[in-house]
């Protein structure tokens, strides 16, 4: 049975779903993402991913700064939809907005809930070297992320998994899994089991701050920070009073005092094992492969980095 869909999503994550659930028998009715935004150094304005794909594509879709208002509360209403479909839009739904659809709003959230809930699961789950993570498809109800979920589909993680190659697994696992989620509910079938949120982990909002590495840890945890924050806000470290980026970067056998450099090739010493790092960027330069950073940046054996 078709579904009548208002679609909520900002980021190139909520994109593959949008377009599975343009190809599929569903209509969508409308289409709601952030306002354009501030974008890199040049501070031009930028729509978002999927206000993008939705004017390609000729789709209803708007942009309120503000969702909470009597204008957009009555625009879902007179729409009427069966359900609204919520992927990482970055605004809270209010209350009063959870009975207009007949269905109620479902979220697909970036991990097996109810760990991870909140903004960031997708670099918790890496940066916590969880072995595995996933989606789940969720009623959303008042309080974040705390919604009984339909189901959930699973995938493994590795050490040299990154946050942006994650989210594009996740991306596409979460579009097919929503699309069958929806034909169950419209054929009735749909079954919704409340989370144990005595189990509840919560994934807080990334700072740029955390980012910085400490390197008295292991390098097994350093390792899953670098690739946790790829592509953003990225790890970092500074050496003498320049902050440089660590896009990739693997776990080397050699030891000795945390934070100094063991050779001449930037391999740096972690609590335990060390860090050989494989693609750098120097603040304000391009991203670089090692062999070419050093050949304009002498990092020495024996040199500290903080």
């Amino acid at each position: 049975m078709s579904q009548k869909i208002v679609f909520m999503g900002t980021p190139e994550f909520a994109v593959p779903t949008l377009e599975l659930l343009l190809k599929s028998n569903h209509k969508i009715l409308a289409v709601y993402s952030q306002p354009p935004s501030k974008a890199n150094r040049g501070q031009k304005i930028k729509p978002s991913d999927v206000e993008l794909f939705s004017k390609k594509n000729s789709l209803n879709v708007r942009t309120p700064s503000k969702l909470d208002s009597d204008e957009e509360y009555n625009f879902i209403k007179n729409l009427n939809p069966d359900i609204v479909v919520v992927i990482a839009y970055g605004k809270i739904i209010p209350k009063k907005f959870l009975n207009l659809a007949k269905q109620g709003f479902i979220n697909v959230h970036a991990s097996l809930l109810p760990k991870w809930r909140g903004a960031a699961p997708i670099q918790r789950s890496i940066m916590n070297l969880d072995n595995e993570t996933g989606v789940s498809v969720m009623k959303i109800t008042e309080d974040l992320d705390t919604g009984p979920v339909m189901h959930q589909a699973k995938i493994s993680i590795n050490q040299n998994t990154d946050a942006k190659i994650l989210a594009k697994v996740l991306s596409q696992l979460g579009a097919k899994t929503l699309l069958d989620s929806i034909n169950k509910i419209a054929d009735g079938t749909a079954k919704f089991k409340e989370q144990d949120h005595s189990l509840a982990t919560y994934a807080k909002k990334i700072s740029k701050a955390e980012g910085k590495i400490q390197w008295n840890v292991d390098a097994k945890k350093i390792l899953a920070k670098i690739n946790g924050l790829n592509p953003n806000p990225g790890a970092w470290f500074e050496y003498k009073k320049e902050r440089f980026k660590i896009w990739k970067a693997e776990i080397a056998n050699g030891n000795g005092e945390p934070g100094k450099t063991l050779d001449d090739k930037l391999t740096i010493a972690c609590k335990e094992d060390s860090i050989k790092i494989l693609e750098i960027q120097k603040e304000g330069k391009s991203r670089q492969e090692i062999g070419q950073f050093l050949l304009g940046n002498k990092i020495k054996q024996g040199e500290n980095i903080v």
